[in-house]
C-alpha cells in the first residue's frame, strides 16, 4: 500500500486559521476529483480555513493556475488525476504537472500541496480519493501537509 508509513497530519487551527489558502482542482475523472476536493476542504475546515476553490480543465493546467495564485496565498493545493492509457500522454502530463508545480513552489517560496494522483487504473485513483471504502484520503493529506509546511516556514 502506498500510504504505509505516512505521518498523521492534523492541522492546528491555532497555527493555521489566519492563513489564506487556494485549492486548484482539475476537472477530469469527476468521482476521484470530487473525493480529493472534499478531503482538501475537510482538512481546511479542521484548520479553521475556508479555501478559495479554482477549477481548471485538467492536470496540465495546474501549474499556470498555481503560478497565478502563489503570490497572493500562503499556500496553494493542486489536485488532479492522470490515469495511464496506451499512449505517452500520461508521461508528458505527469512530468509537466510535477516539474511545473515544483518550479512554482521554489520560485515563489509558496508551499504547493502536490495532490496529483498518477495511477495505472481508475480503481487506484478511487482507492486514494477519500471516498467511502477508499484506503487513503490524499486530498486531506495534501492540504494538511501544505498547511504544516507554511507553519514550519514561518518559524524559520
Amino acid at each position: 500500500m502506498s500510504g504505509a508509513g505516512a505521518p498523521a497530519h492534523k492541522p492546528n487551527p491555532a497555527d493555521t486559521a489566519s492563513l489564506k489558502v487556494a485549492v486548484i482542482a482539475a476537472s477530469w475523472h469527476t468521482q476521484i476529483m470530487d473525493g480529493l476536493l472534499d478531503g482538501a476542504q475537510r482538512a481546511a475546515a479542521d484548520a479553521g480555513i475556508e479555501p478559495t476553490i479554482v477549477r481548471v480543465p485538467g492536470t496540465f493546467e495546474l501549474p499556470v493556475a498555481a503560478a497565478t495564485l502563489a503570490d497572493t496565498y500562503d499556500a496553494v493545493v493542486a489536485l488532479g488525476v492522470v490515469i495511464r492509457g496506451g499512449t505517452p500522454h500520461f508521461d508528458y502530463v505527469c512530468d509537466a504537472a510535477t516539474s511545473g508545480l515544483t518550479r512554482v513552489s521554489v520560485e515563489t517560496k509558496t508551499p504547493i500541496g502536490f495532490g496529483v494522483l498518477t495511477c495505472d487504473t481508475e480503481e487506484q485513483g478511487i482507492d486514494r480519493a477519500g471516498l467511502p471504502g477508499s484506503t487513503e484520503d490524499k486530498g486531506y493529506e495534501v492540504m494538511a501537509a501544505a498547511l504544516e509546511t507554511v507553519v514550519a516556514l514561518k518559524q524559520l
